[in-house]
């Protein structure tokens, strides 16, 4: 049976039953006519998607408004919204996904539409395909030539720790001891902090799970003898920008090579390798989910052609060096 209209207050809605389902809903209009044209389409749909499965009618913004109900990332997704609109999720390609991002970002790198044009293109066809609206899709990535951020050190800190605030000083030493990104350490507050158990919950964000990472003596101390301000992180800033040039100024006190904060999370993954902490903990200690990327990135940390000398060791020589070594260090106790 036909769909059929009626009002609420000065709104038209329309009712009915099509290919064995009951519709309701608002045409968010007072004009009847308008009302009726959109009633028909609501209808028309309905039966080709009985007819040709779901995928002939959802569209990308259909599409974006369900990954947007579900609590999903959407910094970049307005852009994209604007791009495709009211196309059809099936008409949608992976080269003309290539092509959005050229035309969407023609002077940015390619790291840039990765990450601001592809990854967020594909999440949201991907999430309707969960649900079977639609085939799943694949998008090969621009190709990106890795630039590892130089990771900080102990030496670095130290230095930096020596001309920096309290607030800034705890938040180095914590991101070096811990692997937290920025925007994780920023984000916790006094209530995550258990100064007793020696831990903080890293709260759970849209790029990570949330974990508890524990405090080394001198990071303990740090934290320790924070003030308490009302309405703020443990660490007092609240965004990496409102930081950023009390951090670069004192870098420049320090006298010291210019590194960013996130440099901090490359210098705990760097430094627990070197200290011979094994990928996996050292890993799952940073909160890295993939062990794979994990390696690719850091494996320059364990380059050591003099490593086969092992081989010839004894039994009781491997055990020996097995347990001789040490934690990770990140400064005096």
């Amino acid at each position: 049976m036909p769909l059929k209209l009626y009002r609420r207050g000065q709104i038209w809605h329309y009712r009915g039953k099509v290919a064995g389902r009951y519709l309701r809903g608002s045409c968010e209009t007072a004009d009847k006519d308008i009302a009726a044209r959109t009633a028909a389409k609501i209808e028309s749909d309905q039966w080709k998607c009985h007819f040709d499965g779901p995928q002939s009618v959802l569209t990308f913004s259909q599409a974006a408004l369900m990954y947007r109900g579900a609590g999903k990332p959407v910094r970049f997704l307005d852009r994209i919204e604007d791009y495709w609109k009211d196309t059809l999720v099936k008409d949608i390609k992976p080269g003309s996904i290539r092509q959005m991002a050229m035309t969407m970002y023609p002077k940015a790198t390619n790291a840039t539409r990765n990450r601001q044009a592809i990854v967020p293109c594909q999440a949201v066809i991907n999430y309707a395909a969960e649900s079977e609206l639609c085939p799943f899709i694949r998008v090969k990535r621009f190709k990106v030539e890795k630039k590892i951020k130089p990771p900080f050190t102990l030496e670095w800190v130290n230095a930096f720790c020596e001309h920096a605030n309290p607030y800034l000083a705890a938040l180095t030493l914590f991101m070096f001891s811990t692997g937290a990104r920025i925007s994780e350490a920023l984000a916790v507050r006094w209530e995550h902090v258990n100064l007793q158990e020696r831990t903080i919950l890293i709260p759970k964000s849209k790029i990570s799970e949330q974990r508890i990472v524990h405090l080394p003596p001198r990071v303990l101390a740090a934290i320790a003898n924070l003030i308490k301000v009302p309405n703020r992180s443990v660490f007092w800033y609240r965004t990496r920008s409102s930081m950023r040039n009390q951090w670069l100024r004192t870098i420049k006190r320090a006298g010291i090579k210019i590194m960013m904060a996130h440099s901090g999370r490359h210098g705990f993954a760097t430094t627990a390798l070197r200290n011979r902490i094994d990928p996996k903990t050292a890993a799952q200690l940073g909160g890295w989910k993939n062990i794979r990327l994990f390696m690719e990135t850091y494996a320059h940390a364990i380059d050591d052609i003099t490593l086969n000398e092992a081989i010839f060791d004894t039994p009781t020589a491997q055990s020996e060096s097995k347990h001789s070594k040490k934690p990770i260090k990140i400064g005096k106790s």
